[in-house]
């Protein structure tokens, strides 16, 4: 689905941003570190501080009641002919332990040496099963 130009463009990022609505339909983005294997977008969620841990991240609320989902990555430059993005829709699964969780966390953590000491065996990762690819601009070699 994703052409090499596309994936070599995703590849090369170190951040995507993550679009989930509610069950309203209200948007939520958010930037994210990912891995991505296959057709399949892989989005750890990390150890970092970022809410109150009796609530789950809003992202994850997001996709229990409404899993379609999108991501885009960007490059940005003053020459706007260098411009380009790839977005990816799909839809997202919650990954508890286990076999694909591990592996996912594996290839995230491979990209990101941030997230080698942080605890995040037991912390979900969200799985984007890519089902549409649409892109723009320069996206390089």
């Amino acid at each position: 689905m994703l052409s090499a130009r596309e994936r070599g463009f995703v590849e090369a990022r170190r951040v995507g941003h993550l679009a989930t609505a509610d069950a309203r339909a209200v948007p939520h983005v958010v930037p994210v570190c990912f891995g991505l294997a296959g057709e399949t977008l892989y989005i750890a969620i990390d150890a970092k501080p970022k809410r109150d841990r009796d609530r789950p991240l809003k992202r994850l609320g997001n996709i229990a009641h409404n899993p379609q989902v999108a991501v885009v990555f960007d490059h940005y430059d003053e020459d706007w002919r260098r411009l380009g993005w790839v977005m990816l829709r799909g839809r997202a699964d919650i990954l508890m332990p286990g076999e694909e969780h591990a592996r996912a966390q594996a290839l995230v953590r491979s990209r990101y040496p941030q997230l080698v000491a942080m605890p995040i065996e037991s912390l979900p990762v969200i799985a984007i099963r890519i089902e549409r690819v649409t892109s723009w601009g320069d996206l390089g070699e």
